[in-house]
């Protein structure tokens, strides 16, 4: 079920099978264009048609109703009721250390600069919906929007059939105060809320999991909005050596594989013995996994156990996957930390599992994939905010620096950029 590799004699195969990278075939580009395109050129009346195509359901209301809402929080279980809102305390408070300050400084010659702050005024929370439900993304997603000071967030999950939203969602809306939650899924609604439509307003920053096609979506409307990331399939790396539980790996593989077929989980050891364990031990806990098909196909593709010489060896090949999720299931986790570079998010200690960052702990779930955490950082305030440089340039400065401005301007063959200078200068 799981295949077994040395690095050290195996590189080439292993890299083959771990370089992961997010890619879309013909056939999602060709839907996926053709939605845009018709949900731009004609507004509410394409947006229905691919909501009753693919949800089965003609819409009246796109728009869930404050009733709804309202009901579904009151007829939630309080004990979950609980649970969510302890959680999104947490996410508030972790994020509320990213919060950036507007910044102004006196330069030489009275001249003054700066950088404001100021968040976006339309965001787009995107929750998957269909077979399953996602609360805990939909409050990842609000809290970093709520604490950069969005004025207006807007939240989008598929509805069934009947044209029902999941009560947990709703729920979850209630907890974090957003009373706009549309009734769309898909590439579609991407496309309506990147364009704009006659009822759907167009928002300036769109963010939020879903499928190929809403991730491919979220590529192509980049540059009409902002987007966090192109998500890929879900994936994690252990890093253990001989002091490890192995059925805290395994469960944590499993807890990884069980999201979909192509998800990744990954154990690198130093430990031959601890490999041997982990391999028995999955085997023994399979069967009784409720999606055991879906965890035993994600592991046989995309799964691996990986034998290194030694934990700096196994920091580099976590390095060469830069994965979502790293865990260091070691006996000293804090000094292996400054020789990893490249992870979403990572998890000290065998106590630390994934899964209490997934919905509980604070930092966001939200992470990059497929080897993009070697350039994206995980969805935070930053995604929600803009920086505006100040130039405050006096007279006194210009007359200084103008001719060495317009000389510059001169060399790159700008003329009117340096006569801008020199006719300030000819006044001064």
């Amino acid at each position: 079920m799981l295949p077994l590799y040395r690095f050290a004699e195996e590189c080439s195969a292993l890299k083959e099978q771990l370089n992961r990278s997010v890619a879309f075939d013909a056939s999602v580009h060709s839907i996926v264009d053709e939605i845009l395109q018709r949900v731009r050129q004609h507004g509410d009346i394409a947006l229905l048609d691919y909501t009753e195509q693919f949800q089965g359901i003609r819409l009246t209301d796109m728009l869930v109703s404050s009733d709804e809402i309202e009901q579904a929080h009151k007829d939630a279980d309080p004990a979950f009721l609980e649970v969510l809102e302890e959680a999104y305390r947490n996410i508030i408070s972790f994020h509320q250390h990213e919060v950036e300050k507007s910044f102004f400084y006196e330069g030489e010659g009275g001249v003054i600069l700066g950088q404001r702050i100021t968040p976006m005024e339309k965001a787009l929370l995107y929750v998957p919906g269909g077979k399953a439900s996602y609360p805990s993304s939909l409050l990842m997603n609000a809290a970093p929007a709520k604490v950069a000071g969005v004025k207006d967030i807007f939240i989008t999950t598929p509805c069934d059939a009947a044209g029902k939203v999941n009560t947990d969602i709703l729920a979850a809306a209630a907890v974090v105060g957003i009373g706009s939650v549309y009734k769309l899924g898909g590439a579609q609604a991407i496309a309506a809320f990147a364009y704009g439509t006659e009822t759907i307003p167009k928002v300036d920053s769109i963010t939020g999991p879903g499928n190929k096609y809403v991730a491919l979506a979220k590529k192509q409307v980049f540059g009409h909005v902002s987007i966090d990331s192109i998500a890929g399939p879900s994936e994690v790396v252990i890093i253990a050596d001989e002091s490890a539980n192995p059925e805290f790996i395994v469960l944590d593989m499993f807890a990884q594989a069980e999201h979909d077929p192509d998800a990744s989980a990954v154990l690198i050891t130093t430990s031959y013995t601890l490999a041997e364990a982990v391999r028995e031990c999955a085997e023994k806990l399979l069967p009784a996994m409720l999606r055991h098909d879906i965890i035993a196909s994600s592991l046989e593709h995309n799964g691996a156990i990986v034998l290194v010489e030694s934990l700096e060896e196994a920091c580099k090949v976590s390095d060469m996957i830069a994965p979502e999720h790293l865990e260091l299931h070691v006996e000293h986790p804090w000094d292996i930390l400054p020789g990893i570079n490249h992870a979403g998010a990572i998890f000290m200690g065998g106590y630390s599992c994934e899964t209490v960052g997934d919905y509980f702990a604070g930092p966001n779930h939200t992470l990059p994939t497929s080897g993009t955490a070697r350039f994206f950082s995980p969805l935070s305030v930053r995604d929600f905010i803009k920086h505006t440089s100040i130039i405050s340039y006096s007279k006194k400065q210009l007359q200084r620096s103008g001719e060495k401005i317009a000389a510059f301007a001169d060399h790159e063959g700008l003329q009117a950029h340096a006569e801008a200078v020199r006719a300030r200068l000819r006044v001064l």
